[in-house]
Protein backbone atom coordinates (compact mmCIF):
# COMPACT_ATOMS: atom_id res chain seq x y z
CA UNK A 1 0.00 0.00 0.00
CA UNK A 2 1.15 3.30 -0.85
CA UNK A 3 2.24 6.38 0.90
CA UNK A 4 0.37 9.34 -0.92
CA UNK A 5 0.52 13.63 0.63
CA UNK A 6 -1.63 15.79 0.76
CA UNK A 7 -1.90 19.64 0.71
CA UNK A 8 -4.50 21.85 2.20
CA UNK A 9 -5.95 24.37 -0.16
CA UNK A 10 -7.00 26.51 2.98
CA UNK A 11 -4.25 26.63 5.54
CA UNK A 12 -1.09 24.77 3.20
CA UNK A 13 -0.80 21.91 5.58
CA UNK A 14 1.23 19.16 3.98
CA UNK A 15 0.51 15.42 5.58
CA UNK A 16 0.88 11.94 4.44
CA UNK A 17 -1.92 9.30 4.53
CA UNK A 18 -0.89 5.39 3.97
CA UNK A 19 -3.80 3.89 1.85
CA UNK A 20 -4.75 1.23 -0.29
CA UNK A 21 -4.19 2.31 -4.14
CA UNK A 22 -8.14 1.41 -4.66
CA UNK A 23 -9.29 3.78 -1.46
CA UNK A 24 -10.82 7.17 -2.63
CA UNK A 25 -8.32 10.38 -2.20
CA UNK A 26 -9.44 12.19 1.00
CA UNK A 27 -11.46 15.62 1.12
CA UNK A 28 -10.68 17.41 4.22
CA UNK A 29 -7.93 18.66 6.28
CA UNK A 30 -7.57 17.05 9.54
CA UNK A 31 -6.28 20.49 10.86
CA UNK A 32 -8.61 23.10 9.64
CA UNK A 33 -11.06 20.78 8.20
CA UNK A 34 -10.32 22.91 4.18
CA UNK A 35 -10.37 20.94 0.92
CA UNK A 36 -7.19 18.91 0.00
CA UNK A 37 -5.45 17.86 -2.65
CA UNK A 38 -3.07 15.11 -3.47
CA UNK A 39 0.42 15.93 -4.26
CA UNK A 40 2.37 14.55 -7.14
CA UNK A 41 5.21 12.01 -5.65
CA UNK A 42 8.47 13.64 -6.68
CA UNK A 43 10.14 10.15 -5.36
CA UNK A 44 8.56 7.31 -7.43
CA UNK A 45 11.79 4.84 -7.15
CA UNK A 46 13.04 2.58 -4.65
CA UNK A 47 16.20 1.67 -3.25
CA UNK A 48 17.23 -2.39 -3.06
CA UNK A 49 20.12 -2.65 0.34
CA UNK A 50 21.85 -5.09 0.36
CA UNK A 51 24.96 -7.45 -1.92
CA UNK A 52 23.32 -8.83 -5.20
CA UNK A 53 21.40 -5.80 -6.25
CA UNK A 54 22.67 -3.86 -9.23
CA UNK A 55 20.70 -1.49 -11.59
CA UNK A 56 22.20 -3.60 -14.82
CA UNK A 57 21.76 -7.21 -13.69
CA UNK A 58 18.83 -8.77 -15.66
CA UNK A 59 17.26 -11.88 -14.28
CA UNK A 60 17.41 -14.11 -17.19
CA UNK A 61 20.59 -13.59 -17.99
CA UNK A 62 21.97 -14.46 -14.35
CA UNK A 63 19.88 -17.16 -14.15
CA UNK A 64 21.75 -18.59 -17.58
CA UNK A 65 24.99 -18.20 -16.11
CA UNK A 66 23.93 -19.97 -13.14
CA UNK A 67 22.68 -22.82 -14.70
CA UNK A 68 25.76 -23.09 -17.11
CA UNK A 69 27.89 -23.07 -13.99
CA UNK A 70 26.01 -25.68 -12.36
CA UNK A 71 25.63 -28.42 -15.02
CA UNK A 72 29.64 -27.72 -16.14
CA UNK A 73 30.64 -28.45 -12.62
CA UNK A 74 28.06 -31.50 -12.63
CA UNK A 75 29.15 -32.48 -16.19
CA UNK A 76 33.28 -32.42 -14.79
CA UNK A 77 32.18 -34.15 -11.66
CA UNK A 78 30.57 -37.05 -14.10
CA UNK A 79 33.06 -37.32 -16.22
CA UNK A 80 35.87 -37.76 -13.44
CA UNK A 81 34.03 -40.51 -12.08
CA UNK A 82 33.56 -42.63 -15.14
CA UNK A 83 37.72 -42.31 -15.97
CA UNK A 84 38.14 -43.15 -12.01
CA UNK A 85 35.81 -45.98 -12.77
CA UNK A 86 36.99 -47.09 -16.18
CA UNK A 87 40.87 -46.96 -14.43
CA UNK A 88 39.88 -49.51 -11.57
CA UNK A 89 38.12 -52.01 -14.25
CA UNK A 90 40.89 -52.38 -15.90
CA UNK A 91 43.53 -54.57 -15.14
CA UNK A 92 46.69 -55.62 -16.41
CA UNK A 93 47.26 -58.81 -17.80
CA UNK A 94 49.56 -61.37 -16.60
CA UNK A 95 52.50 -62.99 -19.10
CA UNK A 96 52.64 -66.66 -18.01
CA UNK A 97 53.66 -68.09 -21.25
Amino acid sequence: MPTYEYQCKKCGYTFEKFQSITAKPLQNCPKCNGEVFRLISKNGSFILKGSGYYSTDNRKSQALKENKSISGSKTKKKTEKTTTEQKKTVTPKSNNS
